[in-house]
C-alpha cells in the first residue's frame, strides 16, 4: 500500500500523540506489562514508522511499564534439514552460527516491530533459539531470563511471567489468530491429541557453538487437530479469540485507522485453556 492510500486510511498522518491518545482510550495505562501484536499498515500512514509506534507505547506505559513482543529467529535452520541429503546436513551441521540474542533477526513474518524493538537500547531478549521473546522496560528480565529450553510455551516461560505479572495482550491491527499467548494455553491444557515436535538448533553455551535438541508443543502446525471443532476455514486462535470477546472479556476500540483489542492476559489465557478442555474432549 503506498503513502496516498495510508494517508487516506488513516484520514491524514499517524503522530506519536495521535497514538498516545488512542491507546490510553483503548484502556493502556501506566506501569503496565504489555505484549503487542501489530500490523504496522492497518493504522495507516505512521508518521515515523515502526520506532513511533514503539515510543507511544513506551510513552503510555511509562519508566515502570514494559513491552514484550514476539522475536522467534529469522535464519533457524527448517526443522526438516534433518531429512535432507548427508552432505547437506553435514554443510548445515559444520557451519551454520548459533543462535545470537542480540544478533540474530526476528522472524521476518512477525512484522517490522519485534526487530525494531529488540534493537532498542535496553532490550532483553531471551535465550531460545526458535520461541524466543524480547522485552524493554522495568520488567524485562524477569519476563526473558532463563527462558527454559524445552516447553518454552509452558510454565516458567515469558508467556507464564506475562501472566503472573498481570501482564496485558494488546493487537494493533493484527489478526486474532496471532494471538501467541494462547500458544501457552495450549501448552497447559489438559486435552487429548496434543501434538510435540523435537527438533535441533545450535545454540552458544561457555562460548562454543553447540547443537541442542528441543521439546516443544507443535506451534508451527497446531498443538491439537482443530479442524473437527472450527472446520478449516477460520484459525482456531481466531474462535478462542471471538468467543472470549463474545463472553464479555476483552476490550474493543480502534487506534489510528486500525481495528484493535486489549486482553487481559490472565483471563484470556483461562478462558483458553477452559476452551481447549471442553471442545476437545467431546
Amino acid at each position: 500500500m503506498d503513502e496516498l492510500a495510508l494517508l487516506k486510511l488513516s484520514q491524514g498522518p499517524v503522530t506519536r500523540t495521535r497514538l498516545v491518545r488512542d491507546l490510553g482510550a483503548l484502556g493502556l495505562r501506566a506501569g503496565d506489562v504489555v505484549m503487542f501484536h501489530t500490523r504496522l499498515s492497518a493504522l495507516g500512514y505512521v508518521t515515523g514508522g515502526a520506532q513511533t509506534v514503539i515510543d507511544a507505547l513506551c510513552e503510555v506505559v511509562g519508566d515502570q511499564g514494559t513491552l514484550m513482543v514476539t522475536c522467534g529467529w529469522n535464519d533457524a535452520p527448517p526443522y526438516e534439514w534433518t531429512t535432507w541429503p548427508p552432505e547437506w546436513q553435514e554443510a548445515v551441521r559444520t557451519e551454520h552460527p548459533a543462535f545470537d540474542p542480540e544478533r540474530s533477526e526476528a522472524d521476518h513474518s512477525y512484522g517490522r516491530l519485534p526487530e525494531a524493538l529488540r534493537r532498542r537500547p535496553g532490550a532483553v531478549r531471551s535465550r531460545h533459539p526458535d520461541a524466543s521473546f524480547a522485552a524493554l522496560g522495568a520488567a524485562a528480565h524477569r519476563l526473558m531470563d532463563d527462558h527454559p529450553w524445552d516447553d518454552p510455551h509452558g510454565p516458567d516461560t515469558p508467556l507464564a511471567r506475562l501472566v503472573e505479572l498481570g501482564g496485558k495482550v494488546l493487537m494493533l491491527g493484527a489478526p486474532l489468530d496471532t494471538l501467541t499467548v494462547l500458544h501457552h494455553a495450549e501448552a497447559l491444557a489438559d486435552a487429548p491429541g496434543k501434538r510435540f515436535v523435537d527438533y535441533e538448533q545450535p545454540v552458544e553455551v561457555d562460548g562454543r557453538r553447540v547443537w541442542r535438541r528441543f521439546h516443544d508443543i507443535d506451534s508451527a502446525e497446531g498443538a491439537f487437530d482443530y479442524v473437527p471443532v472450527v472446520g478449516d476455514e477460520i484459525d482456531s486462535f481466531e474462535v478462542i479469540a471471538r468467543d472470549f470477546l463474545a463472553a464479555g472479556g476483552g476490550t474493543e476500540g480502534q487506534v489510528a485507522a486500525a481495528a484493535s483489542h486489549l486482553f487481559d492476559a490472565r483471563e484470556l489465557v483461562e478462558f483458553g485453556v477452559r476452551w481447549l478442555e471442553e471442545k476437545l474432549r467431546r
